[in-house]
């Protein structure tokens, strides 16, 4: 059986865990206003079981999809541009 103490704090961190709030700075907060650590964790291990029971069941396995990048092989270089642009100054250098 849970005591009343570790019930409210399992209250506690629902209510803010619905409002947004993180477990880790739920935790922080209540370890900074002086709560003993030891009854804290208890409360979100069972918190954690709680959540778990009522979390909704996959039924199918998600699918992977794996995209791979084009190499630098395969993607189209500028190298007729830049040797363009080398021939050209070249050029001007050797008028």
């Amino acid at each position: 059986m849970v005591e009343g103490y570790i019930r409210q704090l399992m209250s506690y961190f629902k209510k803010n865990l619905t409002k947004g709030y993180t477990l880790e700075s739920l935790k922080w907060a209540l370890i900074n206003q002086g709560y003993d650590r030891a009854e804290i964790d208890r409360a979100i291990k069972l918190v954690n079981e709680e959540l778990a029971k009522s979390a909704p069941l996959l039924k199918e396995k998600p699918v992977i999809k794996l995209e791979r990048e084009p190499l630098l092989d395969e993607i189209e270089k500028p190298a007729g541009r830049i040797k363009s642009f080398f021939k050209s100054l070249l050029d001007v250098f050797r008028s």
